[in-house]
């Protein structure tokens, strides 16, 4: 009879060839996430006891070896994602001065695998600021979102409701949606406004709710709503999403009006492969949370994170996902590249910096290391994905025009980037420069008919040169005016 097995490199996440350095993280990651006393899903202490048994194997040497034996070639394992890597040159020159090159990955679900995928309950929760500014049209409009959401809901998901302000409440704790979902609704309805805005406050107690349910057989993800800025707590909102993304949990926010802080919205989703959204007007919410609600229904793989050591003289110096959801991706390995979607693939361009070359050196090593793919859809395990990327190098080239489809990707990315420099010169005081980057912009913006946009861009340019600084409408609705240009106009197969 063949053996039932799991593979125990698969629970944790491992190559065959892990460290036993690599073996104790992965253990200790995933004993985090699925350990009874947090995680209270049916079924995960028998998943926990499975990682147990797969550590004591894997980090005794000699067990490891006699387990290893009875394992079959791993090349016999279907994948999980077909992927596309273009690289921006096939070879560089030798040197003496750093040099850029670019790297567009594309990951879809292999048709295999995108086959045997089946419907994923989600983990929702939902974060909502109740602060006194949220009183009115705002508190109203997201009210009504989260009672579509709650009636969208299938059987086996999983909705948990905290309302927040300078203190959390739990106004619905997780639970599944069974029968008439009045109760719940009336609960919404109820909600009132008042006080400050402490999003530490919020997030953790979403955190507490959504944790119960968190397993890799479910889709659970955060989504704040607010409008102002917290203050005091930003570093423990990022350690806790840094926790969450340990135990494969997203963050998402969506940011109403301009009297939030873009850059801490930023990084705090996308430090776990989520995505931050700007609500101008409040009647933009209901669009945007229904969008965010539908891609969550949609998932393949949750999050993908792309994790290797750069070599040395190589370093990330820019990342961005163009593709399901656009957003800004960290600098630091591991990278949360965030989800792939049953009918929308992963895309993501990577600035590589590479420093001067010796004269010995006959090759650069981009990337070797793995991609770590989080699929409930699957309802199965799988080992990471290795990922081997290397440059020659000659002392003389001939150029080559890079992939159509990475230069495409560098042209749409190329009005984000000139409001980022615009930000940045800003900063520094350099308002000249800003707004020659803004102009430059305002000037793509008609060429492409982006008439609204363009005139914004005209009005901060006049607003940098009087007040020496940015409003903080107008600054929110270039950054985000820009960043949704990068999206396709309909999904691809």
């Amino acid at each position: 009879m063949p053996d039932k097995r799991p593979d125990f490199y698969a629970l944790l996440g491992l190559l065959r060839s892990a460290t036993q350095e690599e073996i104790r993280r992965a253990y200790h990651k995933a004993a985090k996430r699925l350990h009874p006393d947090t995680n209270q899903a049916p079924g995960e202490t028998e998943l926990f006891l499975d990682v147990q048994k797969a550590y004591q194997v894997l980090s005794d040497p000699a067990r490891r070896s006699s387990y290893d034996a009875t394992l079959g070639p791993e090349e016999s394992i279907p994948p999980v994602v077909d992927n596309r890597i273009l690289l921006s040159r096939k070879q560089i020159c030798r040197l003496r001065e750093p040099q850029l090159i670019y790297v567009l990955m594309d990951l879809i679900p292999s048709e295999e695998q995108k086959k045997a995928a089946a419907g994923v309950p989600l983990n929702l929760c939902l974060v909502l600021d109740c602060s006194t500014s949220m009183k009115g049209e705002r508190l109203d409009t997201v009210k009504a979102t989260a009672i579509q959401i709650i009636r969208k809901l299938k059987p086996h998901d999983i909705f948990s409701v905290i309302a927040f302000n300078d203190r959390a409440e739990v106004v619905i704790p997780a639970t599944r949606q069974q029968g008439s979902t009045h109760k719940l609704e009336t609960k919404i309805q109820l909600l009132q406004t008042g006080g400050g805005t402490e999003i530490f406050k919020g997030l953790e107690a979403g955190f507490e709710e959504i944790q119960r349910y968190a397993n890799p057989k479910t889709v659970s993800h955060i989504i704040l709503l607010t409008d102002g800025r917290t203050y005091g707590d930003e570093a423990q909102c990022y350690d806790l999403a840094k926790r969450a993304a340990e135990q494969g949990i997203g963050i998402s926010g969506l940011g109403i009006g301009s009297g939030w802080n873009d850059i801490f919205l930023d990084q705090l989703a996308s430090s776990t492969g989520g995505t931050a959204m700007y609500v101008s007007q409040p009647k933009d919410i209901e669009r945007l949370l229904n969008e965010k609600f539908s891609n969550l229904s949609k998932t393949f793989a949750e999050n993908v994170v792309l994790d290797f050591k750069p070599a040395d003289g190589v370093s990330v110096s820019y990342s961005f996902r163009l593709q399901p959801e656009a957003a800004p991706l960290g600098k630091q390995t591991p990278i949360q590249l965030g989800p792939i979607l049953q009918d929308w693939p992963l895309s993501v361009l990577i600035e590589f910096l590479i420093q001067p070359l010796d004269s010995e050196q006959d090759s650069v090593e981009l990337i070797n290391g793995k991609l770590e793919i989080s699929a409930a859809a699957l309802n199965t395990t799988f080992p990471p994905v290795p990922i081997q990327l290397a440059v020659p190098v000659k002392d003389t080239i001939t150029p080559e025009p890079p992939p159509p489809a990475l230069v495409q990707a560098l042209s749409k990315l190329t009005l984000y980037r000139l409001q980022e420099k615009a930000r940045a010169d800003v900063d520094a005081g350099n308002y000249e420069k800003a707004t020659e980057h803004l102009q430059r912009m305002a000037t793509h913006m008609l060429a492409q008919g982006e008439r609204s946009l363009a005139k914004t861009i005209m009005l901060e340019v006049e607003n940098i040169e009087k007040e020496k600084k940015f409003s903080e409408a107008g600054e929110k609705q270039i950054k985000y005016g820009t960043r949704a240009l990068l999206l396709p106009g309909e999904r691809k197969p």
